[in-house]
């Protein structure tokens, strides 16, 4: 059962086009049905939390220009919990709006703060591992964020280096945060990944409303003081017209630096539950189940010859047949066709231009 305190904060103002040709500035990533699943990737995100927080407890701050997306993908949350960003200014003032917000309206919040684009792969050790951090910051003053354990030497990712000589004496799997770290070079992360205490900074935190609130106000005065004065319009009609007058004022900072780094009681919970940020083909190439010649597609109507260790993505209504690739991405969209080596992905923006 869902606790009536818990809220979902779901960041979704991203413009991301990595998976040109699929998604475009009109209509990112999040709102896209990457895996091919019948769900975008922001269902499939609000899915994940449909034990742990009631629909009601669902937040989703975005660009006004996606608002219409958000009420079509996600009808059973209120349109009051769709926060509209006037512009982009960066997570920490997107998390410090919505954390406002919701202490206004339910001073016992307990938040978990979370992108729109991941997956992940085993969600009931994910609803598991969310449950119980939850608990754990409901009872203290701590923030908790969730740090993936490495398989590889990925320099995609920000790194978090725990204390693990003591658990936590609440809960045995959440350990003290010693540092955060910039995404490594190769030779950084093979040398990260050769200890244990080290793990990919998943960008999800854990805290109370009153917890985050007070970390703005002691670390961001600036940022808290801007969504403080804001109070008596919150929930209102005013509220957009306060809000796109003031948001811009705010610093653009992410949450990281502006918070994470500085903060005292930070802890990490290490956990394994098949997840990515899926910021590439290649990511989605890795997360998808595979054919015996390495070959991951998503579709109904494709057939491979001599083909190996590709990434296939073709849903619409037509026969797609791949003759003697090897490590290449095809993708289509409407009237669009990529054709690109899975090693230079990389240039897939300049091809789109």
């Amino acid at each position: 059962m869902s606790d009536k305190n818990n809220h979902l904060v779901i960041m979704a103002g991203g413009i991301g086009s990595r998976f040109w040709p699929m998604s475009t500035p009109e209509c990112p990533k999040q709102f896209i049905d990457v895996l091919g699943c019948g769900r975008t990737l922001l269902q499939l995100t609000a899915d994940r939390f449909k034990d742990i927080c009631p629909s009601e407890n669902i937040w989703v701050v975005t660009s006004a220009a996606y608002e219409s997306i958000v009420r079509e993908q996600l009808p059973e949350i209120p349109e009051t919990n769709i926060l509209k960003e006037p512009c982009r200014r960066n997570t920490a003032p997107c998390i410090a709006y919505v954390s406002w917000r919701i202490k206004a309206q339910n001073p016992h919040a307990n938040i978990v703060v979370t992108p729109s684009d991941h997956i992940v792969m085993d969600v009931k050790e994910f609803q598991r591992v969310v449950t119980s951090c939850m608990a754990f910051t409901s009872e203290s003053d701590a923030i908790v964020t969730l740090g993936m354990k490495p398989n590889r030497p990925e320099t995609g990712y920000g790194y978090i280096q725990a204390d693990l000589s003591a658990a936590s004496v609440r809960n045995k799997e959440i350990f003290r945060v010693d540092s955060f770290r910039e995404k490594p070079d190769l030779a950084t992360a093979e040398r990260y990944i050769k200890k244990n205490n080290y793990f990919w900074n998943s960008g999800i935190f854990i805290w109370s409303v009153n917890t985050i609130v007070n970390a703005f106000r002691v670390y961001q005065p600036a940022i808290s003081q801007i969504f403080e004065n804001l109070l008596p319009v919150y929930g209102t009609a005013r509220e957009q017209e306060a809000i796109d007058r003031e948001f811009p004022l705010c610093e653009s900072i992410s949450v990281d630096y502006a918070i994470m780094e500085k903060v005292e009681e930070i802890f990490v919970c290490p956990a394994s539950f098949g997840w990515s940020d899926l910021g590439t083909w290649g990511s989605l190439h890795e997360h998808t189940q595979h054919d015996a010649y390495g070959n991951a597609c998503i579709g109904n109507n494709i057939s491979l010859y001599d083909t190996h260790n590709c990434m296939i993505h073709a849903t619409q209504e037509k026969k797609v047949v791949v003759q003697g690739l090897d490590g290449y991405i095809i993708a289509e969209k409407d009237n669009t066709l990529l054709i690109c080596k899975i090693s230079e992905e990389q240039r897939i923006k300049q091809f789109s231009e």
